[in-house]
């Protein structure tokens, strides 16, 4: 079958489309014929081994894939410790999950993955609490954009979107944020980022914030903390170092850093029912809307990661393994 491999790192260079064996399912698993992948911010820290588990060459890169069991069944849309990016996966049971009619499969690659961390980041990290109001970084793209409808959705009181353009801020607002931020703020003086987060909130501190991009956008997002005020962070897209945070730090306002890692929710399927039960729900009747970006050509990958790491691409990048 086709697939992409890498057995070496670097970036979107080393991704190679290639015949290779088809998968075998062991104990509780299945072959799946994969009609689109999905692609992620993650997926271009595993092809250069900068993620946070160590990779193993050769591997098929893919950690989500929607298609139908070889030989026919229903649609499902699954996680996968790697093999995505090919014609067809092998997923555990436990890990797929029955995909509404009303749901396609980019909107249901969306959520897999990135819908289900923007679940957890409000609901099991934050504790998003009614009123309460919440920073989402990068509000345009695959997590920040489900982040921004469901913090709306389960009563904030203010939804602030950093994005990178005019028109990714513009989305975000039309996602629901009541205010947005351009990032690049943050670029000289991480007090400036700060500063215009608070007047974003009307002058005030902000409660939670949810952070992917590390660097001086991690050290401003801290400083907008309230007291008992939360940063969550999901991410490294800055690919730069981030200044430790002294404890002392966090007692003198009471503010909390809390990391997350969907990984961990694998290893626990019930988390993952409970949220991908739910976003999937609320696709299939039109209350969540997620952002569907662009439908690459398998032989076409190393521009879906070139568009990706460029931030010239808002909401899901999927592949089509048939073309």
């Amino acid at each position: 079958m086709r697939a992409v491999q890498i057995t070496r790192f670097g970036g979107p260079e080393v991704l190679d489309v290639v015949d290779v064996p088809e998968p075998e399912a062991g104990p509780g698993q299945k072959v799946y014929d994969v009609s689109t992948a999905g692609v992620n911010f993650a997926d271009t820290h595993q092809i250069e081994n900068s993620y946070l588990a160590a990779q193993q060459l050769p591997l098929v890169p893919g950690a989500e894939f929607v298609g139908t069991p070889v030989g026919g069944g229903q649609r499902v849309v699954g996680l996968l410790d790697g093999g995505g990016y090919a014609e067809r996966a092998v997923a555990n049971d436990v890990l797929t999950w029955p995909v509404p009619d009303a749901v396609s499969d980019e909107q249901a690659l969306s959520l897999v993955l990135q819908g289900s961390t923007a679940w957890h980041l409000l609901r099991t990290s934050a504790h998003l609490a009614e009123g309460e109001s919440v920073v989402v970084i990068a509000g345009a793209g695959g997590v920040g954009s489900i982040a921004v409808q469901l913090a709306r959705r389960w009563g904030a009181g203010r939804v602030i979107a950093t994005a990178s353009s005019p028109e990714k801020r513009a989305l975000t607002e039309e996602l629901g944020a009541h205010a947005t931020v351009d990032p690049a703020l943050a670029d000289d003086d991480p007090k400036q980022f700060t500063g215009a987060l608070r007047e974003a909130n009307g002058g005030k501190p902000v409660d939670i914030v949810l952070e992917m991009t590390g660097g001086n956008v991690f050290t401003g997002s801290l400083s907008a903390l309230a007291p008992f005020g939360r940063l969550v962070t999901y991410g490294m897209a800055a690919r730069q170092e981030t200044p430790s945070v002294p404890p002392g730090a966090l007692m003198q306002k009471s503010r909390a850093v809390i990391g997350f890692w969907l990984a961990h929710c694998m290893a626990r399927p019930q988390m993952l029912d409970a949220a991908m039960n739910d976003l999937l729900a609320m696709t299939a009747d039109g209350s969540l809307k997620p952002v569907v970006g662009g439908r690459y050509p398998l032989s076409n990958v190393r521009d879906a990661h070139q568009d990706l790491r460029a931030r010239r691409t808002t909401g899901k990048l999927v592949l089509d393994p048939r073309r």
